[in-house]
This record gives structure tokens, C-alpha cells and sequence, in this order.
């Protein structure tokens, strides 16, 4: 279907008017593949994975648009999918063509026009249909995980089905919403199903033939005699991981345990849940795990993204992981062994009863959920949650999305010993984004964006970071001090802004509802020439 549509836009420029059309692509297609060595070094015209790169950094090193000349950004083209469903994808781009998913719909773009190559539907299934994280591509594929739990390999020339396979049981209670992560010939991807007693699960899948080459479990079946998590299931990884590949060594955050709010039939650490886990690619295997909240009580999912990092670390060279856990506590910790090197809070804190000799937070039993209840920060939403943080280099900031929350947590026997096994309610919460100094854990700047925040966060080697706030604006400030320095007012920022360069011309591309948006500066026409004067008007420059 082709479709035109116009509509008027309050930007900082002033009043545009702006057409766009949905038809065939004119830009280049799929073929030659997305290979390991791009993935490994993207160039600046791709953002071939979920977080742009495998350190998880969701950091460019573009920098043709600056905290001078931002303000003059406008809108290129947007998008409209025409469905209800909200864009919570990270957009995967390679080779002109941008790959863009909500629950069962894949569609591919011409990034430089938004027409559509192809639109792919799965068919309609009984899986949560809770958000979709987006695609990963390979080769000539693109791979897609569906709501009811398979895993879905499409040619990326014209979105046809190559195989379809099933990662996990969706009559059990699992579901899958996660962007699989590629690492050489293996297409890893984690499960969700945190309503039920299920075990955690992550599989690695040939990307050839959707062939199982590997299963990790972070917990297992109550009743299984090797059984290590001391009654407690769950621990599902459902946000994409980063990976080393020097130490070959794939990160990845795991989920709450269950019965989630039950914590007295499940003694002990339940290891591993709400946990960092490093594996190896080729085998599954574990390498070490670190417990950000050890015996969880609140649904803090350590999922959040580990974000790696090389350098100094108080004098001395290290290869770090950092992560904003949703508990409120900030971790550096050394990703080769998974030591710990700094463990601080970074939100409203009142659960634990300080930090062990390993860096873990000590839960505080008599914070845990009780029949009369207990006030509890962060609120079960965490101090941070899924969306994406950033890391830049430059400024040794880590930025995140985070919350100062309050909420009350309940205790239900007669509930069981099944899923929730309990209650919670909120209280109380405002956003802000956040700048923490790695090496210190200090705040150097806070950023308030109202009720809460559901945008991750871009930064790039200009000095921008790129956001969304709780009024609906998508955010432009100064990366050195959280300055604004732009912003235009689309709507509910509901997923991580990404940039790309094509043609000489930065894009940052975003999504708000079910409409993606890409601006860029102001396009020179042809005929002028940087630094000639326009012959229409001879004092333009």
C-alpha cells in the first residue's frame, strides 16, 4: 500500500510542513550481508545491533551535529505504522535499510525515505504481546523473536520466512520480546515468563538452520534433584547483552525470582537470578555471575544492560562492566573475573543493610514484603528499568534514565507459592537522568524529567545526549552538563534513539507511539556550495 500523509509539526525552527511517502525503496538492498567483522567495527552508515555496538555503550562517534548547531535540527521524514501498538524497538540499520519490529510485524525502511522494502506479519498467537525489543541481522537475514516464543529467520532482501523454530513453551507461561544478540554462527536469545514458576533461559540458535546449539539456565525446576537456586525459579533474560570478544565472553542480566514476593519459600542468594552472568558464546558455559540483589524481594530484574568498558580504573588498566541496576545501586565491576570495584547507590535506597565484602547489597529483612506492609525505594518500577543507558568516553559519564520511588509492598499468604504471591502499590516517583562519574559513582548532574521516563538515552562525540521526558518531548541536551539545548514535543518517547550517517548527513532516529521520527540539520541545496554564496540570494552563506 502506498500512502501519503501530511501533517504540521511546532518545531524550534518554526512552523513545517512536511510530506512523506510509504512505497518501494530506492535505497540499496541486502545483498553482500552483515558479516562478523562489521558487527565487530560498525561503520558510520549502520547500526547493525541493539545497542549500536557490543560494549552496549549506545554511543556514536558522529559529531556533525553539535550543541552549536542543534537547534537548527528538523524533521526528515517519519513513519507511521498505522497500529496501535507502541515502537519500543532499537531500529537495526545496514546498508541503507533500516529494520524496525512492534509485537508480530517486522518492517524494512529505506532510511533515507522511510519507504517501505517489504512488511512482514506473523500470524496472530496466544503469546503477551507486552512490547517487541527489535530484530538482530546476519548475513542475508534478519532474526525476530515472536510473542509466543519462536524465533523466526527472514530474508532480508523481501521479509520471506527461511525457518521458524520455538525457543520455549508458551502454554507454560513463556513469552519472548528480546532483540537477539549475533555472535559469530550463534544467535543467542533469552525467554520471559516471569508470571509463572519457570526456569530462566537462554539459547544460542545456528543461524543457518535454527538448529539448538546451546540452553544456560539461570535457575532450574523446583523439583529437578540438581536443583541450585534454593527453591527459587524464574531469572529470565529478556534484554539484549554485550559481549567481549577478546575474553569471548557474552554479558548478560537475568530477572526476579519466583514466587516473586514470597521470599520465605525460597531461602538463601537464589543464584541466579537478579544477577550479571558472563558465558561463553561457543558453549553456554558459565564463566562467573555477580548478584545485584541477592534473594530478591522486589521484582528488581538485574536485566538492565551491562555496558563494557575499557580503561583506568583508580590508576590501574582494566576491562570493566558497568550497570545501573533496577535495585537503585550502581556496579563497576572487573568482567574478566567479575570481581567487584565499586558498588554505590545512585536513586532512592532504603531495602538493604549496606554492601558485603564482595560489593553486593545486603537485603535488610525486615524491608522484605509483610501482611501490614512495608515502604519500600525504589517502588517495584526500580530506580532504573529496560531502557538503555549510555556511556561517553569523553566525559567518563555514565547516563541512565533513572527514578527516586516509593511504594508499599504486601505479603499474601493465602496466595501460595505461585508467581507474584503478594501485592505492591506505588506511592511516589519523578525521573531524572542521571550522569555518574564511573570511577567514583558520584552524580555529577541531575536532569528532571517529570513523573518517570521510558526513553533511553544517545550520546555521541560531539558532546549531545539525546532523551525523552514524562511531557512528551525528545531531548537534545549538552552531554558536559545536562543542559537543554533543544527539544521538540512528539509524544511519548517510548525507545532508544539511534544515529547513522548516509550520504555526508547525521541522522538521529526515535520513536514515539507508533511513528518513527528521524531529523537531521537543514538539507544545502545543491546548488550552494559550503562557504559559496547562493545566486537566488547573494547574501546567503
Amino acid at each position: 500500500m502506498k500512502l501519503r500523509w501530511c501533517y504540521w509539526l511546532f518545531l524550534p525552527a518554526g512552523l513545517l510542513l512536511l510530506g512523506v511517502w510509504h512505497g518501494p525503496a530506492f535505497g540499496q538492498g541486502a545483498d553482500g550481508g552483515l558479516d562478523s567483522t562489521t558487527l565487530l567495527k560498525p561503520p558510520a552508515d549502520s547500526w547493525p545491533t541493539y545497542h549500536g555496538t557490543y560494549s552496549g555503550q549506545h554511543h556514536s562517534r558522529l559529531v556533525q551535529i553539535t550543541p552549536a548547531n542543534v537547534y537548527r535540527m528538523t524533521l526528515a521524514w517519519a513513519f507511521e505504522t498505522g497500529q496501535s501498538a507502541e515502537i519500543k524497538s532499537t531500529p537495526i540499520l545496514f546498508k541503507g535499510i533500516l529494520y524496525a519490529t512492534t509485537p508480530d510485524n517486522v518492517w524494512a525502511l529505506d532510511a533515507r525515505s522511510a519507504n517501505v522494502v517489504w512488511h512482514y506479519t506473523y500470524p496472530p498467537n496466544e503469546g503477551l504481546h507486552i512490547g517487541h525489543r527489535g530484530v538482530a541481522v546476519y548475513k542475508d537475514s534478519v532474526y525476530f523473536t515472536t510473542p509466543d516464543a519462536h524465533l523466526i529467520s527472514l530474508d532480508a532482501r523481501d521479509g520471506k520466512v527461511k525457518w521458524n523454530v520455538v525457543i520455549a513453551d508458551v502454554k507454560k507461561g513463556y513469552w519472548t520480546t528480546m532483540a537477539p544478540l549475533v555472535v559469530r554462527d550463534h544467535i543467542i536469545v533469552g525467554t520471559s515468563g516471569d508470571f509463572d514458576n519457570l526456569p530462566g533461559m537462554l539459547k544460542s540458535f545456528d543461524p543457518e538452520n535454527g538448529d539448538t546449539q546451546w540452553t544456560f539456565y539461570s535457575t532450574l525446576s523446583r523439583e529437578a534433584p540438581e536443583a541450585f537456586s534454593g527453591g527459587a525459579t524464574g531469572g529470565n533474560m529478556w534484554i539484549t547483552g554485550t559481549y567481549d570478544p577478546q575474553l569471548n565472553l557474552v554479558y548478560v542480566g537475568t530477572g526476579n525470582p519466583t514466587p516473586v514476593l514470597a521470599a520465605q519459600d525460597r531461602p538463601g542468594d537464589n543464584p541466579w537470578t537478579c544477577s550479571i552472568v558472563a558465558l561463553n558464546p561457543d558453549t553456554g558455559k558459565l564463566a562467573w555471575g555477580f548478584q545485584p540483589s541477592p534473594h530478591d524481594t522486589h521484582d528488581w530484574d538485574a536485566v538492565e544492560v551491562p555496558v563494557l568498558v575499557d580503561g583506568n580504573f583508580k590508576g590501574v588498566p582494566r576491562k570493566m562492566l558497568l550497570q545501573a541496576s533496577r535495585n537503585g545501586y550502581f556496579f563497576v565491576l572487573d568482567r574478566s573475573t567479575g570481581r567487584s570495584l565499586l558498588t554505590t547507590t545512585f536513586a532512592a535506597v532504603n531495602w538493604s543493610a549496606g554492601v558485603d565484602g564482595n560489593g553486593r547489597p545486603i537485603p535488610n529483612p525486615a524491608k522484605d514484603p509483610a501482611r501490614d506492609g512495608r515502604l519500600i525505594a525504589p517502588d517495584e518500577g526500580g530506580a532504573t528499568n529496560y531502557r538503555s543507558p549510555s556511556f561517553d568516553a569523553k566525559t567518563g559519564l555514565f547516563i541512565v534514565s533513572a527514578r527516586d520511588a516509593y511504594g508499599i509492598y504486601f505479603s499474601k499468604p493465602e496466595h501460595g507459592e505461585y508467581g507474584w504471591a503478594g501485592a505492591d502499590y506505588g506511592l511516589f516517583g519523578k525521573g531524572m537522568l542521571e550522569a555518574i562519574d564511573y570511577q567514583t559513582g558520584k552524580v555529577r548532574w541531575t536532569h528532571g524529567l517529570g513523573g518517570g521516563g521510558s526513553a533511553g538515552v544517545l550520546t555521541t562525540d560531539s558532546g549531545l545526549t539525546f532523551t525523552g521526558d514524562s511531557a512528551g518531548n525528545f531531548l537534545a541536551l549538552r552531554t558536559i552538563d545536562g543542559t537543554t539545548v533543544w527539544h521538540a514535543r512528539i509524544g511519548h518517547v517510548g525507545n532508544a534513539p539511534i544515529t547513522y550517517e548516509l550520504d555526508g548527513r547525521q541522522y538521529v532516529l526515535v520513536a514515539s507511539g507508533g511513528t518513527l521520527y528521524d531529523w537531521a540539520l537543514p538539507e544545502m541545496p545543491s546548488a550552494v556550495k559550503p562557504g559559496s554564496r547562493s545566486q537566488t540570494n547573494p547574501r546567503s552563506h
